[in-house]
């Protein structure tokens, strides 16, 4: 499974950006896909995920603001982001597990064994 993080980009405090992670080489019926970030000198942390089923986990940061979805069409899985803040600056970066595991451990890193390079969020005025 090769997966492709793209949508990233410069936005002001209150914007909004929609993350695309792209899924080749397997599909999303048959894997859980996870949203994580990784800000400088910090350690990589949860976003949001969803389950093979469509469960969905957001980390307490972004509830209310943040929006995962998926489009099995287009294997393509989204992030939509909305109230950005400065804290929310970090490479976005999206995991995929095969499994049909659909419980909160799907917002562990090392749930994932397959990772995509990440795209630069930044939250600046």
């Amino acid at each position: 499974v090769q997966l492709q993080a793209c949508g990233g980009g410069l936005v002001q405090p209150g914007g909004a950006l929609r993350l695309s992670c792209v899924v080749s080489g397997g599909t999303l019926e048959d894997h859980a896909i996870g949203w994580f970030r990784q800000a400088p000198g910090k350690e990589r942390e949860a976003v949001s995920s969803i389950s093979r089923h469509g469960v969905t986990y957001y980390a307490d940061s972004v509830k209310g603001r943040f929006s995962i979805s998926r489009d099995g069409a287009k294997s393509t899985v989204y992030l939509q982001m909305n109230g950005l803040k400065h804290e929310d600056t970090a490479v976005y970066s999206c995991a995929a597990r095969r499994t049909r595991y659909s419980g909160s451990d799907l917002l562990l890193p090392r749930t994932y064994d397959h990772w995509g390079q990440g795209t630069q969020v930044t939250v600046s005025s």
